[in-house]
């Protein structure tokens, strides 16, 4: 038992972090569309809350919080290299890869205390993800743009973070409920199926 929720946190924390040094990756390459300035980390990010929530419910917030432990250093390192590897300054990308981290670990303390008696009380596998998808992308975007773009070497970023920020999070927010929340539901059915199974 004990060696099985050893791979399991190892795999987790590995998940973590790739979805998060990709996202940091992706942060750095304005777009547009529709006329709305984004990033391509919109379309990734939104991730994080599914397998945040997914590691509370299957695996308790023990687990949860180990995999922030071990993730946040982890996660800090890998994205200040990838970002500097995509030829950013150093400064932007010791912001970037700071940001995002504390960001990232705002975000899933949020969802594994704030929610916490949302899962206990309603039997309803939707709610919980749901508000953490809507309450989570708002904080943890806007901290992460202000952290990561205010006054920073990257001109066009410094000017438009904040604009950025507010479309990144309601395009996320869309993208979290529409694809990821459907998702989850699938996947955390599947999830239950086979440990009752293997019970």
């Amino acid at each position: 038992m004990f060696n099985k929720r050893i791979n399991i946190l190892f795999v987790l924390v590995v998940l973590h972090i790739s979805i998060t040094t990709l996202s940091n990756a992706l942060v750095a390459i304005p777009i547009e569309l529709l006329g709305y300035k984004i990033t391509w980390a919109a379309f990734v990010f939104p991730l994080v809350v599914v397998a945040t929530d997914l590691t509370i419910r299957l695996l308790g917030k023990s687990i949860a919080q180990k995999t922030i432990a071990y993730t946040y250093p982890l996660a800090i390192v890998s994205s200040i290299l990838i970002v500097f590897l995509e030829g950013n300054p150093q400064s932007v990308a010791f912001r970037i890869g700071f940001a995002s981290a504390t960001a990232y670990a705002l975000g899933i303390l949020i969802d594994i205390y704030a929610f916490q008696f949302i899962r206990e009380k309603y039997s309803a596998w939707w709610i919980a993800p749901a508000l953490s998808t809507i309450i989570s992308n708002v904080i943890d975007t806007y901290t992460f743009f202000f952290t990561a773009f205010s006054g920073s070497e990257d001109l066009y970023m410094a000017s438009n973070w904040f604009e950025i920020a507010g479309n990144q999070t309601v395009l996320k927010i869309i993208i979290g409920l529409l694809f990821f929340l459907p998702a989850y539901g699938l996947l955390l059915n599947l999830l239950l199926k086979k440990i009752t199974i293997q019970k």
